[in-house]
């Protein structure tokens, strides 16, 4: 049996967890499988790996029209294949057609969902509406659709109510666990100009209203003065809400010291560092089908201060290996908080609780670690997922 796996982001060119998951999913996969990558950008010298780009004629277009370029070379090139699978809404489009072109089996995996990432619109305009058309047809029609989180099959579920619920699965995110373990460098603490001996709280994530960046902004106002904050915070999804995290930065930076902003994608070893070093690693996200962020972090020893929503809590475990902050959001779609000063005041005070009680953060960090090796190792994830490929194949 050969598998197409086909996704917008691959190494080297990734920039959200999509692409990590697809990264390590694919690697162990080979272990059971014949497996090819489609996916976009540039030439990959990686063996079976084939990359596809925007057709001239659509460089200047729409990117959701761009998208459907790419997706169209993807469905003409799959020919031959046993099942083709796909990840993100940009690779939906290839599947489907695939999967009438050729007639194999189609699976999805959702890393999210575009009904409930209304702010989008922002980004692609009208694309928005495309965007979320090739979603719905994808999963709609799919023989299978994973989710990777029980927060996120609900999500499914009640987003596209005709989807027949035996057909959409769980198999979580995973997490590679002799990457993304303790590494201590002190050099990489200096490049960056980060204090060793301060008490730090670090966000890793995109700058994208889905992780809640300014909620977290407000919140670090109230912690104590000593407090160091690490903001590993970059691909904005538009100037507006660049700007509006910059002047949050700026007013935070001149009424408190030790707040460092490092916007620059970093190597995973300069992450791991970072993160080691640190107290608490926090994820204000007001929307998450898992957080890969949430797994690294805890493979690197540390508690995690995250929002009790999408599929964070089925990853920390609230007094164990971090706190749960809760939130009531609008059902509309943004998961904007209800009372927005509450939950700010909530992350100020979990992190403040975690910050201020050393010897309990690191009970929790190693718990946390312990629970990633557990349950998220990502031959476990692979072997899940070549069983349902196996039972969509006749």
């Amino acid at each position: 049996m050969r598998v197409d796996v086909i996704t917008k982001e691959y190494p080297p060119e990734i920039y959200g967890g999509a692409g990590v998951h697809v990264a390590e999913l694919v690697k162990g996969l080979r272990a059971h499988l014949d497996v090819a990558v489609r996916c976009f950008g540039a030439p990959r010298d990686e063996p079976e790996v084939y990359a596809y780009r925007v057709p001239a004629e659509l460089a200047d277009a729409n990117g959701s029209l761009a998208t459907l370029g790419v997706d169209l070379q993807i469905a003409e090139a799959v020919a031959g294949t046993s099942l083709v699978h796909s990840h993100t809404w940009y690779a939906n489009a290839a599947g489907r057609l695939a999967a009438l072109l050729h007639d194999v089996p189609h699976v999805v995996t959702a890393h999210s969902l575009e009904p409930l990432r209304p702010w989008k619109a922002e980004q692609l305009g009208g694309g928005y509406r495309i965007s979320s058309l090739i979603e719905k047809t994808a999963f709609e029609s799919a023989d299978a659709v994973i989710a990777v989180s029980n927060g996120m099959r609900r999500d499914i579920l009640r987003s596209y109510p005709a989807i027949d619920e035996s057909r959409v699965v769980t198999v979580y995110n995973g997490i590679d666990l002799d990457r993304w373990r303790p590494n201590h460098d002190a050099a990489v603490l200096a490049e960056h100009g980060i204090a060793p001996d301060r008490p730090t709280v670090v966000f890793v994530g995109r700058i994208t209203r889905q992780k809640g960046l300014p909620y977290l902004l407000r919140a670090l106002a109230q912690l104590p003065a000593e407090v160091q904050v690490v903001l590993c915070a970059g691909a904005p999804d538009t100037p507006a809400i660049l700007e509006e995290v910059s002047s949050a930065v700026r007013a935070l930076q001149e009424t408190r010291s030790g707040i460092v902003w490092i916007d620059e994608i970093l190597p995973q070893p300069s992450l791991t560092a970072i993160l080691t070093a640190a107290t608490v690693f926090v994820c204000p996200s007001v929307y998450e089908p898992l957080g890969i962020v949430n797994l690294e972090a805890m493979a690197c020893g540390l508690p995690v201060v995250g929002t009790a929503t999408g599929g964070i809590p089925e990853v920390v475990d609230d007094g164990v290996t971090g706190i749960l902050v809760p939130i009531d959001q609008a059902q509309d779609g943004t998961g904007t908080p209800t009372d927005p000063d509450r939950f700010v005041a909530d992350l100020a005070r979990a992190l403040t609780e975690v910050v201020s009680d050393p010897v309990r953060a690191k009970a929790m960090g190693e718990a946390g670690r312990a629970r990633a090796e557990a349950e998220f190792s990502w031959g476990a994830i692979a072997s899940q997922t070549a069983d349902i490929y196996r039972s969509l194949v006749n």
